[in-house]
């Protein structure tokens, strides 16, 4: 690849912006491995309290929960038996607004201090701050990220621990709600999010406009959120000044809150690596293990290491076509293709789409 022109160089600092700004700064005595599908590090009274006293409001016995996911009353659960909890609730109740109702009631939450700290918000950027920095109490199923491009402010989510594709759409409506909620009671307001949709436009939209709105777009390349950076540092009425639950944060408490997924960490770990596109035996050598056992691993989570390195690579690529509005030439020798027409290829392959059938 030829050397960067000053142009080039530019760029690159766009990029290196952005990729800081999606991958949290984790504090250096923070070194707790990535969590995993089996990994029971849930806290009995955190989500699996909250799921079954939902599926008690509307008539189901939690108990009749517990029993067909094999989960015990005041145990630590897994990422994997908490799906199993919401497929389970999902299933008895066959009802459209469940993911969207139990989004509003799970944030701020209670799961600790970083509940505690999000409830004291001063505004809007402190609040997905805190989401994003803390996401495996506040949403340990999938990994928010934070942009900010321009006048607006972008809310990227990605798997931290694998979701089959059955149940995708339900933990992202739920989390999307989730975080609409919570951002109208803190701010005392609705706010005029967009919503994008990395799947195919559902036949009934009634629930999406009664809890998110009409803004919503489908068949995008990701799942995210969108608002005018002019919300991001309006004051809240609820917020705290010296939050001490937000100092504590930031001086180090509850460090395990701020644990990734392993589908998050290895995320976190191949985007700013997406030119050289690190081998598997790299990855696995940078987590400690074997690449047979990270193989395995991304197995158990509905994965495969190409797969993850390609979603890193095709987010980059959006970010540089859509929100940059860079030209082909340009993102292939980002990416460190040789030429314009072995992106092409590439893109279709990740996505289905060549670049210029872009919206």
């Amino acid at each position: 690849m030829s050397a960067c022109s000053p142009t080039d160089a530019g760029l690159d600092q766009v990029l290196q912006t952005a990729i800081q700004a999606l991958i949290p700064n984790a504090p250096a005595h923070n070194t707790l491995e990535p969590y995993q599908l089996g990994t029971r590090c849930l806290a009995w009274e955190h989500w699996p309290v909250l799921v079954l006293e939902f599926a008690r409001s509307r008539g189901l016995e939690p108990a009749v929960l517990q029993q067909a996911v094999g989960v015990t009353a005041a145990a630590p659960v897994s990422p994997q038996q908490l799906l199993g909890l919401l497929a389970e609730l999902q299933r008895q109740l066959q009802a459209a607004d469940v993911p969207f109702v139990l989004g509003q009631l799970s944030l701020p939450g209670h799961y600790g201090l970083p509940s505690h700290a999000l409830s004291q918000a001063l505004d809007l950027q402190q609040a997905l701050r805190l989401l994003v920095d803390h996401a495996a109490r506040l949403s340990p199923l999938l990994t928010p990220r934070l942009l900010h491009h321009g006048d607006e402010l972008i809310l990227l989510w990605t798997e931290a621990c694998g979701l089959a594709p059955a149940q995708r759409s339900f933990i992202v409506d739920m989390q999307m709600s989730a975080v609409t909620a919570l951002c109208q009671w803190l701010g005392g307001e609705r706010l005029p999010w967009r919503y994008s949709f990395n799947r195919t436009r559902p036949r009934d939209l009634s629930q999406h406009a009664v809890y998110l709105g009409a803004d919503l777009q489908f068949d995008c390349q990701l799942d995210a959120m969108r608002l005018p950076m002019a919300w991001a540092r309006k004051p809240w009425p609820r917020g705290v000044p010296g939050s001490m639950a937000v100092q504590a944060l930031a001086q180090g408490a509850e460090a395990a809150s701020r644990q990734r997924g392993l589908l998050a960490a290895l995320y976190d770990y191949l985007l700013p690596r997406y030119r050289q596109a690190p081998s598997l035996e790299e990855a696995a050598a940078s987590f400690g293990v074997s690449s047979a056992t990270l193989k395995r691993h991304l197995a158990q989570h509905g994965t495969h290491y190409q797969a993850q390195l390609d979603q890193v690579r095709t987010h980059v690529a959006l970010y540089l076509l859509l929100l940059q509005g860079r030209s082909n030439e340009v993102v292939a020798m980002q990416l460190g293709f040789h030429d314009r027409s072995n992106f092409r290829r590439s893109f279709k392959r990740w996505t289905g789409l060549v670049p210029s059938l872009l919206a």
